[in-house]
């Protein structure tokens, strides 16, 4: 049976890793997407605004004696000019060395990006070497729908004062 301190710790070394990524990923601007393979024009964007987010623990699966490994759910509410809601699941593993863990997650966001409905869906997968971090947050190529077909780009977050906030630079068909 798993230990609920240790699960606790591995949820809170989990939210560790993306503070830790967050500030240093807000230090370097997000990389610019490159243009789709269709041939419509494309606009490139700027948004940013604020979110919240809830983790909430789910089980391991398959279920074993390795407490080091996390499983979570994700929950955000995005506001600003991503006007949405974000759920997915993320996976955590600490290491065997303080300040060594990693994370990845897929979330899908559903809402309204400066005025276009539709969803996407989003790639995290963070990085803590020893307390070291390295984010990438990308939008999974493909993956949006309704108005949002097209988009591509990243996502850098940042966690300040316990205020978390995401700045998103994508690109669209101007079409849509």
């Amino acid at each position: 049976m798993p230990n609920p301190i240790r699960r606790y710790a591995s949820l809170c070394l989990a939210g560790a890793l993306c503070l830790a990524a967050a500030v240093a990923q807000s230090a370097t601007p997000p990389a610019t997407a490159a243009a789709p393979a269709t041939e419509e024009p494309t606009m490139t964007r700027h948004a940013s605004g604020a979110f919240d987010v809830k983790l909430s623990p789910l089980p391991v699966e398959p279920p074993d004696a390795d407490e080091r490994r996390g499983r979570m759910a994700l929950d955000k509410r995005f506001h600003g000019d991503l006007d949405a809601t974000g759920v997915g699941q993320m996976l955590t593993a600490t290491g065997a060395v303080k300040g060594s863990a990693g994370y990845v997650a897929i979330e899908r966001v559903s809402g309204t990006l400066h005025g276009r409905t539709g969803s996407f869906m989003l790639q995290h997968s963070g990085t803590m070497t020893r307390g070291a971090p390295s984010l990438s947050i990308t939008v999974v190529p493909d993956s949006g729908d309704g108005e949002l077909t097209g988009i591509e780009g990243r996502m850098s977050i940042t966690i300040s004062d316990g205020a978390h906030r995401y700045d998103f630079e994508y690109r669209l068909p101007e079409s849509r």
